[in-house]
């Protein structure tokens, strides 16, 4: 659907230029400007000679050219204003972020189960009278093994909110968490030869969740027939830094151990998790409808419609570079290197859209310099220099009003708003300078169609530098075709 407005909107763009194209070569085929013809009959009635138009056309192109470059300082500024205000927009919303729940990741969850190492060394020892004999030694280590789960399977539920702070507003969200699934028994004896004992109750399960402070609800874990409370803290942060840890008496004999849990968390951002199961099963819905799925691997299913989307995960173990079952300390793996999930993403932000105005600033500019070139030919009046400055100066005006208003107002009537204003102002100045309403009405109709040429420009996000790209060859054909008289009007008013 997207890319059928696109295509849509390339189209009418296409079909604005053209139409204005062919107005602006019929106006100048009315006003004999493209006509090589001069007989010398008027030119008692003040008109001015073809010579004196084609060496006045290269002085004022050249001097409009330069007054556009110059009108660039001004864009400049209010592009700095767009930064300044975007970045205060950022750090609004990292402030809500902050109280309510940053991006989130889920890790895990992961069983820890402590064993301790019995190793005989043997070491040689000197006695008061100097003899040395060998003696042996029992040491005990103790170390932690890190099991996996064989099955993880997570139900994920985002509900966007939407939170308000001065003239800011901020998407975040309510997360919903169902994690089950089941662990088989580790067999720890294949990490050591040097085992011995494995401290089966005094196992824990950890559940890493990256921003702790947004939890607002977490039940208790169901470990087979069981209910067990969740305690703050991984217990292992050098793995998983943050989170929960719930204290597990394992009974060897059962085998399997399947586990539960619920989660309701707030955040914003986005929401990843890594992939701890043998078989990682995730699903999320959210009713976000521009969500930009990220990470290590790409969703094998998702839809998404207006009203929200719905994806699915199904990752393999041998998708990662981790295995199932090793010992903290001795292996230094990372986690956190392997994730996947979806950005809550704003397919165009408000200070996007005004900065991607001002991008084309210099071009609206020199096409409304280049419209009113052709008006005075059409008038035989000229503006002044200074007159093109002033309205340059308007036309740079419309994008900090453009921004001042859309931070209040939705960015169409903020847009036609802004554009309403500069169009009645530079229509207005323009009556006043020649006293022409059919003049001061010319303009309008011409800048409004430019003002919409930039809002389709705006509007098409896979194809505006097509567009803009096309817009500015059809600009400097217009040039071409209606300055390639030019010389030969000079040799022919020379020879005559």
């Amino acid at each position: 659907m997207e890319v059928f407005f696109s295509i849509l909107g390339v189209l009418f763009l296409l079909a604005v230029l053209a139409g204005a194209t062919l107005a602006l070569i019929y106006m100048a085929r009315k006003l004999n400007l493209l006509s090589a013809k001069y007989d010398g009959s008027s030119a008692g009635d003040g008109a001015m000679d073809l010579t004196q138009w084609s060496d006045s056309l290269v002085f004022r192109f050249g001097a409009v050219a330069l007054l556009t470059l110059l009108l660039g300082i001004p864009l400049d500024r209010v592009d700095d204003v767009v930064v300044e205000r975007s970045d205060l927009y950022l750090s609004v919303l990292d402030d809500i972020a902050s109280a309510w729940g940053r991006k989130q990741w889920l890790s895990g969850p992961a069983l820890l189960i402590p064993y301790t190492e019995k190793h005989v060394r043997t070491e040689t020892v000197t006695d008061r009278e100097g003899n040395e004999r060998s003696v042996e030694k029992i040491v005990f280590e103790n170390r932690i093994a890190i099991a996996l789960p064989e099955i993880v399977d997570v139900q994920l539920e985002l509900e966007e909110q939407r939170l308000q702070r001065s003239i800011y507003e901020s998407v975040v969200y309510r997360a919903a968490a169902g994690v089950t699934g089941h662990f088989l028994l580790p067999d720890i004896n294949s990490l050591s030869r040097d085992i011995d004992q494995i401290h089966w109750q005094r196992a824990w399960l950890s559940l890493g969740i990256s921003d702790i402070q947004a939890i607002k609800a977490a039940s208790a874990l169901r470990w087979n027939e069981r209910s067990i409370d969740f305690a703050p803290g991984t217990r292992i942060t050098k793995l998983i830094r943050s989170g929960l840890h719930a204290p597990i008496a394992i009974d060897p004999a059962a085998g399997r151990y399947d586990f539960a849990l619920d989660l309701k968390l707030n955040g914003s951002g986005g929401f990843f998790f890594e992939p701890f199961g043998k078989t990682t099963v995730v699903e999320m819905s959210s009713d976000w409808p521009h969500p930009s799925f990220q990470g290590s691997v790409s969703p094998q299913q998702r839809t998404i419609t207006d009203s929200g989307f719905a994806a699915s995960w199904e990752v393999p173990h041998l998708a990662r570079s981790y295995p199932q079952l090793w010992t903290l300390g001795e292996n230094d793996f990372d986690v956190e290197e392997f994730d996947a999930g979806v950005l809550l993403f704003e397919p165009i932000s408000l200070y996007s859209q005004v900065t991607r105005a001002v991008k084309y600033g210099i071009l609206f500019i020199a096409l409304t310099f280049l419209m009113f070139l052709i008006f005075e030919l059409g008038i035989q009046r000229r503006l002044h220099l200074v007159q093109y400055g002033i309205i340059g100066l308007a036309l740079s005006l419309f994008f900090l009003t453009l921004l001042s208003l859309s931070e209040h107002i939705p960015f169409f009537l903020a847009y036609l708003g802004a554009s309403g204003i500069i169009v009645f102002m530079i229509s207005a100045y323009v009556y006043a300078s020649v006293r022409s309403v059919g003049a001061a009405v010319a303009v309008a109709a011409l800048l409004v169609a430019l003002y919409g040429i930039l809002y389709t420009l705006l509007r098409l996000e896979e194809a505006s530098l097509l567009a803009g790209t096309f817009l500015l060859l059809v600009m400097l054909g217009v040039i071409m075709f209606l300055t390639k008289n030019a010389g030969q009007d000079r040799e022919e008013s020379v020879s005559s």
